[in-house]
């Protein structure tokens, strides 16, 4: 386990493949970054050095880093990276965490994944319907594609919460500390 806290060191099967699989998908889908960066430097290049940028370009570089961001929240998930107000919580024993943290998976961040997931595939549809791409003349075509990465990155982050709760539950259930 990387960074997690002492609770959430348990050996979990279920929750290791999970958490494996997110980790690796979440390295894969970084690699965006590399292609960012480049495309901003060539936006940059060509706005500054020709003064001639392209929209196709403008658009790829909000398109990159939104899948950066949606598939890393399941990344942070996994990794314990994710920010939290610690003004008590660090002083709680493991166990106080884990009830904790089953809380607020239950009661918090479920319903805001089903909320966002479930709003997003009606979203989702309609730009698949009607085939939808940039109103720029020269944007990009295939809109409805970086559309899907809502709920394909909300129903990720479901099954990485899964693995935290299916972890803490086993901690608890064991009986340590």
């Amino acid at each position: 386990m990387n960074n997690l806290s002492a609770s959430h060191k348990e050996q979990v099967a279920l929750s290791d493949a999970i958490d494996l699989f997110i980790r690796k998908t979440g390295l894969l889908i970084a690699s965006v970054y590399v292609v960012l960066v480049v495309v901003i430097i060539t936006q940059v290049v060509l706005r500054k050095g020709f003064a001639s940028g392209l929209i196709a370009l403008e658009e790829l570089q909000w398109h990159l880093y939104a899948i950066g961001v949606m598939f890393g929240l399941a990344y942070a998930q996994v990794n314990n990276a994710h920010i939290r107000v610690d003004l008590l919580y660090g002083k709680f024993s493991p166990r106080k965490k884990a009830w904790i943290e089953i809380f607020g998976m239950l009661f918090l961040v479920f319903p805001f994944i089903a909320v966002v997931f479930i709003h997003s595939l009606e979203f989702v549809y309609s730009a698949w319907k009607i085939n939808e791409h940039s109103d720029a003349p020269s944007g990009l075509p295939y809109r409805w594609l970086i559309k899907s990465v809502i709920p394909i990155s909300f129903g990720l982050l479901f099954i990485a919460c899964i693995s935290r709760c299916l972890r803490d539950i086993c901690f608890l259930a064991r009986g340590k500390h």
